[in-house]
Parts: C-alpha cells; structure tokens; sequence
C-alpha cells in the first residue's frame, strides 16, 4: 500500500507505506501536513524524536572508508540495533568493531538478509556494487540506506525506487550534507521566502585532492553541491539543463577541474567548480535571491552562514513616472548582515536518525531514492556536455540516450 504525496520540488512520489502489519499511512491533516519529504524532520536543536518500542534492526555492508563511520553512529542512534557489519574482508570488519563488540561479522551477505532481526541495511561500498545489493536487500523485504551515488546510472537508480516503492519500503541516498545544520537552515530560509525569489547559485569546492583511479572530478566532488541544489531549490524550480567544461592539464586520463552550469526553469543558473589541483582548500555556497543573499563558508566554523540584505533592486516598468523614466531602473541594496546561531551537530548522526524514523512513521526519508535519481540525471547530463564540447544537454537527455543504446 503506498500513497503519493508531492516532494519538496512539486513533483509527485511514492511514500513507503511499511511492510504488512504495519499501521496505515495518516489521512486528512497529518497527510498534508506531511506532503514533503524532509517538512517533518526537526531543526537541529529541537527536542529529540520518541525512542521507539523497538528498534529497527540494521546490518552495515562494507567496513572501509564510510562503513566505520556508519557503525558508529547507528550504535548512538537509540532507534537502531546494530546486528551485523559485512564485508569480504572479515578481520577488517573485526578491526573496526573491536574485540569487545557484540555485534556479528560475516563475509556472507546472503546471511544477513537470512536474518530475520535485520529489518534495514546500510550500504557502503563501492558504488559499482550498490545496484546489485541494494535490489538484493528490496528483494529481500529490507529497508535500504546506500551511500551515495545510488547506483552508477540513473536508469538503474530508477529500477531500484519503483522496486522500493512497489514493496512499500524505504530507499534513503545518503546526501550527508543535507543534514548537516547550516543546510538545513538555507533550506528554511529558501523555502520560507526569507531571500525571495531564487535568482543564482553559485558553489565552490576545490583542494589539493586525491586523482579517482575510476571517475572525474564531476563525478567525485559535484554530487555534494548538486545534491544541496536538489535540496534547498523551492517548490516550482527545478534544473532543465546542464553545460559542462573540463580539463585534465596533469594527464590523469579524466577531468580534474571542472565547471558546471545547470539552468533552472525560473531562468536562474546555478554553477559549481570543482577541482583536485587547488593548492589551498576552500569550500564556498553563495545563494542569491531577490531580496536576501545567502554566503555559506563551511570553513568558518564562527560563522558558517551569512545573511546578508543586499542586492540589486529594480523598479517595475507600472511604478515608473516621467520625472524618474530618465533615470536607470536599476538601484543597488545595501543592508545589514545577520549570522544565524546553528547548534553543531554530526550530520550522520542525522542522517541515522532520519532513516529510522522514516521507517518506523512509514513515509518518505527526507534525501529518498527519486532524489538520488534527480543527481544522476545532472551528472550524466554533465559527462554528456564534456563529450560534446560544452553544449548545454537537457536533464533527463543522457539516459534516454543511454537506454536506447542497450
């Protein structure tokens, strides 16, 4: 049973209505009130979600990079029971838990979806495998959190929503900075009109990086910023094309400086550089509206966020009268700036609790899988434009020709 609220950006989605026995979706007040993925979810430093009566229990697949990360806060996270971590790499998987650990360790993924305690998996493995064990763990009746990309194509990605959702089970992408504080808090002040009408986007993120052995610096570092994009665009706005340019001047054999633009359907753009070469590290947003901007600096711990009232300001051609039409209709805004308080707080640790209680409330998580397949799309549409020299390539193009190929 599954019903279909809209998402965060108008488009319509599945919510996962639970597995049978499970209580049924709200009706009436507590559905609308629910529409969006990610309205019910509380700003940090709100008072804690109820622990439920019993915890969902969960296996993490894969103890390399993420996967340690991942136990660590399922196990801080009261509503999840951390039952296994397999990998193929048992004594790996014995290091990270230590000795003292009661929790199993197994090469055997077909044993954790045998176990009947284990009612969600979490993913964190190289994105090659994701497809082939995110739909082993649908099939198998589990809720699925996997580590982002969702697959490596957005066909594939979209196997695997309609598989969740005709399952009534939850996909959640891991787009970790979306529950981060100061995402949250762009998100409120987007959606909630406080900087107007969205007008560009505007995102760096460049450091002296590791060169992928097997993907381009679009694929490595844009999906962070296309994934924030996705999340704080209002209702109404969305991308409809993407450009790309890229250069590879140290002879990687892949981009790794890259620019990319996205043009959205109210006429703005949003543009991301990305790029392994910077020696100095930095990690910028700025979001322009027509009343407010907004300036993200994720290495200024003191003032992550700035509000600031300043911007350009142009007179309605209904407003305009003999005596000014001589004059320019453009006149420059200058305010004060505001830095909101943000309660610091580990955003995995967020992402744990979201996933758990999008499963217990039986709804969709707050980055699901339609979001996961939303940031594919941009970067096939990226590599597609690197392809063809720059040329803007419609969302949605790339694998439309990619499925025809096969």
């Amino acid at each position: 049973m599954t019903s279909t609220p809209q998402d965060g950006h108008g488009r319509t989605g599945r919510v996962p209505a639970g597995r049978a026995g499970a209580e049924p979706w709200r009706t009436g007040a507590e559905q609308a009130a629910n529409q969006a993925p990610g309205g019910h979810v509380p700003t940090p430093g709100e008072p804690p979600r109820p622990v439920p009566e019993h915890p969902v229990g969960l296996a993490v697949v894969g103890a390399g990079y993420w996967g340690p990360k991942l136990v660590r806060n399922a196990q801080h996270t009261p509503a999840l029971r951390l039952h296994w971590l397999c990998d193929l790499d048992e004594a790996k998987a014995r290091a990270v838990l230590g000795e003292y650990s009661t929790v199993g360790v197994t090469g055997s993924f077909r044993r954790v979806l045998a176990d009947e305690r284990v009612g969600a998996v979490a993913v964190a493995t190289p994105a090659g495998a994701h497809y082939a064990l995110v739909r082993a763990a649908l099939e198998a009746g589990k809720h699925v959190l996997v580590e982002k990309p969702i697959t490596t194509s957005s066909a594939e990605a979209e196997e695997l929503v309609e598989l969740a959702e005709r399952r009534g089970l939850v996909l959640m992408c891991d787009h970790t900075f979306c529950y981060t504080p100061v995402v949250r808090r762009i998100r409120e002040l987007v959606h909630g009109g406080e900087i107007g009408d969205v007008q560009f986007f505007d995102s760096v993120r460049i450091n002296l990086g590791l060169v992928q052995p097997d993907v381009d610096v679009l694929w490595d570092l844009a999906p962070h910023d296309l994934s924030i994009l996705d999340f704080v665009l209002p209702p109404g706005v969305e991308p409809v094309g993407v450009s790309a340019q890229g250069a590879d001047p140290i002879g990687a054999g892949r981009a790794c400086v890259a620019y990319l633009t996205v043009r959205l359907s109210n006429g703005a753009l949003a543009h991301c550089h990305v790029n392994w070469l910077s020696p100095t590290k930095v990690r910028t947003t700025l979001i322009g509206g027509s009343r407010r901007t907004l300036v993200w600096d994720d290495l200024n711990p003191q003032a992550r966020l700035a509000v600031h009232d300043r911007g350009v300001d142009l007179t309605p051609p209904d407003q305009l009268t003999d005596a000014i039409r001589h004059r320019a209709l453009i006149s420059y805004r200058v305010g004060e700036m505001v830095a909101p308080a943000l309660v610091e707080q580990e955003a995995l640790r967020n992402v744990m609790a979201e996933f758990a209680a999008a499963i217990t409330e039986c709804r969709a998580p707050l980055t699901d899988g339609r979001a996961g397949v939303r940031v594919l799309q941009l970067l096939e549409a990226a590599s597609l434009s690197l392809e063809l020299g720059g040329a803007t390539v419609p969302v949605g193009t790339a694998a439309r020709a990619g499925a025809e190929a096969r």
